[in-house]
C-alpha cells in the first residue's frame, strides 16, 4: 500500500516538473513532453520558423495576364514550351511528395516541439507550392491530366519519385520505429534523401530553367513564383541540414563509415538521375542551356550539399550558372535573407466589417 501511494506521488512529481531545455531531444526523448515548447532549447529552429512567416506568400496574388499572353502566342518554341511543361509535371507531383514525408511519416519521429512548430510551417508551404502549379495549370489552360500525371508516365520524373517514395514508404511500415538503431538510422536516411536531395538536388536543376526564362522577361508571372518557391526552399534545406546535423550529434553511433557510404552514393545516385532528367527537359537545347552544362551544375550543387552534412566533396566541378547567384548564393544560404526578391511581407493586419 505505502509503495503504491509513493509511486503514485512520484508520477504526480514528475507531471508538474518544469522542463529543463536540456534533456530535450530530436528523436527518442523520453525526458521532455513533446509538447512543450518552451524554453527553447534548438533556437535554430524558431528561427526558421520565423524566416519562413516573414515570407509568406500566396499564388494567387502573382499576376499571370502577360504569361498567359506569351503562351497563346507564337513567342516560344515548341523545345521552350517543353521545358515548362516537363518542369511543371515534376514540381508539381514533387511538392506533394515532401508534405506527405512531412505529414505521414516524419512528424511523428521528431519528439522536439520547436522543430514540430517549423515542421507544420513547412507543411502548410509545401500545400501553397503545390495549390502555385494548379494556379499556374489553370492560367495557361494547360491539360491537367498531362500535367499532373507526368510522374507517371515520364520516366526520367518516375525515377526521380520512385527514388524518394520508397523512403517514405519504409518510414510508414507499422512496425517502423527509431528506438532501434536500423529504425534511428532509416529516419536519417530518409531526411537526407528528402532534405538534401529531393530538395537541395532534384529542384535545383528546375529553378535553372524557369528562372532563365524570367531573366529574359519571358514567363515572368511563373518566374516570380518560382523565386519566392526557391526562397522557401533554401529554409527548407538549412532546417533539414541542421536537423540532420543535430541528429548526428545526438547520436553519433548512427554515422557510421558505412552510413556515411551509403548516403555518399545515394547522392552520386541522385545526381545521375537528375541528369536525364535534365536530358528530358532539354534534348535539343534552349536559352543557351544543354544537358552537359547541367552536369557540372548539378555536381556543384550536390558537393555544396554533401559539405553541409560533413561527408567529402566527390565531384570538384564549377558553377556553370554564375547569375543564380542574384537570386541565391549557394555557399551562403544562411544570408540568403539579406536580400529579398521582391518588398513583400505580409500584412500585419485584417480589417474587420
Amino acid at each position: 500500500m505505502a509503495t503504491d501511494i509513493r509511486d503514485k506521488a512520484a508520477a504526480e512529481a514528475a507531471k508538474t516538473k518544469r522542463v529543463d531545455a536540456s534533456e530535450k531531444r530530436l528523436i527518442n526523448c523520453h525526458q521532455v513532453d513533446v509538447n512543450q515548447l518552451m524554453p527553447l532549447k534548438y533556437k535554430w529552429a524558431w528561427e526558421h520558423y520565423d524566416n519562413g512567416c516573414a515570407n509568406h506568400w500566396m499564388p494567387t496574388e502573382v499576376p499571370m495576364n502577360k504569361d498567359i499572353e506569351i503562351w497563346k502566342s507564337d513567342t516560344l518554341t515548341a523545345d521552350e514550351r517543353h521545358v515548362i511543361m516537363r518542369n511543371l509535371g515534376f514540381f508539381s507531383t514533387a511538392e506533394s511528395l515532401v508534405g506527405n514525408n512531412l505529414v505521414l511519416a516524419i512528424f511523428k519521429h521528431i519528439t522536439n516541439a520547436e522543430c514540430r512548430q517549423y515542421l507544420l510551417r513547412q507543411a502548410f508551404e509545401e500545400a501553397v507550392h503545390s495549390h502555385t502549379f494548379l494556379y499556374v495549370v489553370e492560367s495557361l489552360g494547360l491539360d491537367e491530366g498531362e500535367v499532373f500525371n507526368m510522374y507517371n508516365e515520364v520516366p526520367a520524373i518516375a525515377r526521380k519519385d520512385a527514388f524518394e517514395m520508397e523512403l517514405t514508404r519504409e518510414v510508414l511500415d507499422p512496425d517502423f520505429t527509431t528506438e532501434t538503431f536500423e529504425g534511428a538510422q532509416a529516419l536519417l536516411k530518409n531526411l537526407i534523401g528528402f532534405y538534401l536531395i529531393m530538395e537541395g538536388i532534384f529542384f535545383y536543376t528546375g529553378f535553372v530553367m524557369i528562372l532563365s526564362f524570367h531573366r529574359r522577361n519571358l514567363m515572368k508571372g511563373i518566374g516570380e513564383q518560382f523565386q519566392y518557391i526557391l526562397r522557401d526552399e533554401s529554409i527548407h534545406l538549412n532546417f533539414g541540414i541542421d536537423l540532420i546535423n543535430g541528429i548526428k550529434s545526438e547520436n553519433p553511433e548512427l554515422w557510421t563509415p558505412e552510413f556515411q557510404q551509403q548516403m555518399v552514393d545515394r547522392v552520386r545516385e541522385s545526381v545521375e538521375l537528375e541528369l536525364e532528367y535534365a536530358k528530358d527537359c532539354l534534348p535539343n537545347g534552349v536559352l543557351g542551356l544543354n544537358a552537359e552544362l547541367f552536369r557540372d551544375y548539378v555536381q556543384y550543387v550536390a558537393d555544396r550539399r554533401l559539405e553541409r552534412i560533413g561527408l567529402p566533396v566527390q565531384y570538384n566541378s564549377p558553377n556553370p550558372f554564375p547569375w543564380m547567384s542574384e537570386t541565391m548564393d549557394l555557399a551562403k544560404e544562411k544570408n540568403f535573407f539579406e536580400t529579398r526578391v521582391t518588398e513583400y511581407q505580409t500584412g500585419g493586419k485584417l480589417d474587420w466589417d
